[in-house]
């Protein structure tokens, strides 16, 4: 068997739901043409390098599985029919692989530590929006305290100059 790797980018605004149902079709036409899917892999949104259909971003996604070849007409068949799809691209990763079931735990961990790594992001980012959130209410609030208690400390005859003196006594007075 070889393995085969297809990155195809849908329309950005798609919501996960869409992706989602997208990758159960093509899930059905790899368990019909008895191909064994690996791992898919979503990279997220991007920038695209040029514009497509009028769009300047795009959701990257791939997808990993073995096969003889068979399937591969009638993934990019899937692909080319759904209008979701902006672009797609099918390469052979591997030509020949021998131990399927290594290559599948292998496929397994790797998107375990990928979905596990999209946990810890997402948590990251979490607590960095809330430490931002709060730095803000507690710098606006710092600063009305501070503009009242600057007023209170200043002593409004210290700042004038009186305009008759001469210009020694107002630098002694600045």
């Amino acid at each position: 068997m070889r393995e085969y790797e297809t990155t195809f980018i849908v329309q950005p605004e798609i919501s996960d739901e869409g992706v989602k149902a997208l990758c159960e079709r093509l899930d059905a036409t790899l368990e019909k043409q008895g191909a064994i899917r690996l791992l898919y892999d979503d990279q997220g949104r991007r920038r695209m390098a040029y514009e497509i259909k009028h769009f300047q971003k795009g959701r990257y996604i791939l997808l990993l599985y073995l096969d003889d070849g068979k399937v591969v007409p009638e993934i990019e068949r899937v692909l080319r029919l759904d209008d979701s799809v902006l672009r797609f691209l099918t390469v052979q990763a591997k030509d020949n692989v021998v131990d399927i079931e290594a290559r599948k735990a292998e496929a397994a961990e790797l998107e375990r530590l990928r979905a596990q790594r999209a946990a810890e992001r997402a948590a990251r980012e979490a607590e960095e929006s809330a430490r931002l959130a709060a730095e803000a209410e507690s710098g606006e609030l710092g600063r009305a305290a501070l503009d009242d208690d600057d007023d209170a400390d200043v002593e409004p005859d210290a700042l004038l100059v009186d305009p008759d003196a001469d210009d020694d006594e107002k630098e002694d007075a600045r």
